[in-house]
């Protein structure tokens, strides 16, 4: 096992240590810095990166990553787990999804070190932590005001993001094309596999999808060889694949009644919702157009034409969907191997 060295700082094997990468100074003169924690094991293995809050409002990856790093098992880890909370630090301070210069830091990179605001911390978090990691996942939610099912994003083509995709055990996985700017498209360019979990809503937390993150996260660690195999631990289930998802729109404005859930069954004709004005009036009724499964949507009930109500996940095969759904428990995960420790984790209500 060789020495691991990020910011200047080499760590040995069986070390364990923050390291605080220099952002820049706020207009007070006051220093800004993103904070890293790596866990290094003793015996030799991938280098795993977990990280969250790049949208600075998606909160639930910074427990989700507390969580993990509690865990006892990271005595026994083999490889190296990086952690990074919160990389978009001016974001996650001012409870907003993006930084003070209205830039999305998740289209920003790869960065320059000469750039924006934004332009300069995907460099660093590229260049400093990414780029020195063999596999990583990104934990996000959705945006404000919207929820997201728990649902795996990846490039399924790749042959390692499909497998780690595949062994994070929730019931939706995405086959999402690489965007300009993301992480993920940058991530790839640097041959560093990297896969999306999604779930939740932007500054609230969701217990179901924290345990369900954190749970996702130990079976990938068991996929990669970082972590042994607990004895009685269950095969995650076959997931649902969906090769295309889609926004369903308001065709009118008003007051939204839905009656889908996050995680609904849909079938191609049936009512998810209705909108009429405030007093009842021009009701008119929200159908899917598509057989899927509700993946994410709105919470709000005001809504205007044209605004995203429902993001569906379009799959076929009804009886195999429902299954998969209903195999879906992640209240249990924490009876479950590894995660057995965290049964006395104060439930997030």
């Amino acid at each position: 096992m060789r020495p691991f060295s990020i910011g200047g700082v080499q760590l040995q094997p069986g070390e364990r240590r923050i390291i605080e990468l220099p952002v820049t100074d706020l207009s007070t003169s006051t220093p800004v810095s993103m904070p890293v924690q790596v866990v290094c094991g003793k015996h030799p293995g991938p280098t795993l990166l977990i990280c969250a809050a790049i949208h600075g409002d998606e909160i639930s990856g910074v427990e989700i990553i507390r969580r993990v790093l509690k865990l006892s098992a990271l005595r026994r880890l083999r490889g190296t787990l990086v952690a990074v909370p919160i990389v978009n630090m001016f974001g996650f301070i001012s409870q907003s999804r993006y930084l003070p210069d209205r830039r999305d830091l998740n289209r920003s990179f790869p960065g320059s070190p000469q750039g924006s605001l934004a332009s300069r911390i995907a460099h660093l978090f590229l260049s400093e932590v990414v780029a020195k990691c063999s596999h990583g996942i990104d934990l996000h939610t959705g945006a404000i005001h919207r929820g997201n099912y728990p649902q795996v994003r990846a490039d399924l083509d790749d042959a390692d993001a499909s497998r780690m995709a595949l062994n994070f055990g929730v019931p939706v996985v995405i086959n999402a094309s690489l965007r300009a700017g993301s992480l993920r498209q940058a991530a790839r360019s640097h041959g560093v596999p990297l896969i999306v979990y999604e779930a939740g809503e932007a500054l609230r937390f969701d217990e179901m999808s924290i345990r369900a993150g954190v749970k996702g996260i130990m079976r990938v660690m068991r996929g990669l060889g970082m972590l042994h195999l607990a004895r009685g631990t269950a095969k995650p289930f076959e997931p649902i694949i969906a090769r295309s998802t889609t926004w369903l729109r308001a065709p009118a404005s008003g007051i939204l009644r839905a009656s889908a859930g996050l995680g609904a069954q849909v079938r191609a004709g049936g009512s998810l919702a209705r909108i009429a004005n405030a007093f009842g009036d021009d009701e008119v009724e929200v159908k899917s157009p598509w057989n899927g499964i509700v993946i994410g949507r709105t919470n709000l009930p005001l809504i205007y034409e044209g605004d995203a109500l429902f993001h569906i996940a379009r799959v076929e095969g009804t009886q195999v969907v429902a299954e998969t759904l209903d195999a879906f428990s992640p209240e249990e995960a924490y009876a479950e191997g590894l995660t057995a420790e965290l049964a006395g984790e104060p439930l997030i209500s």
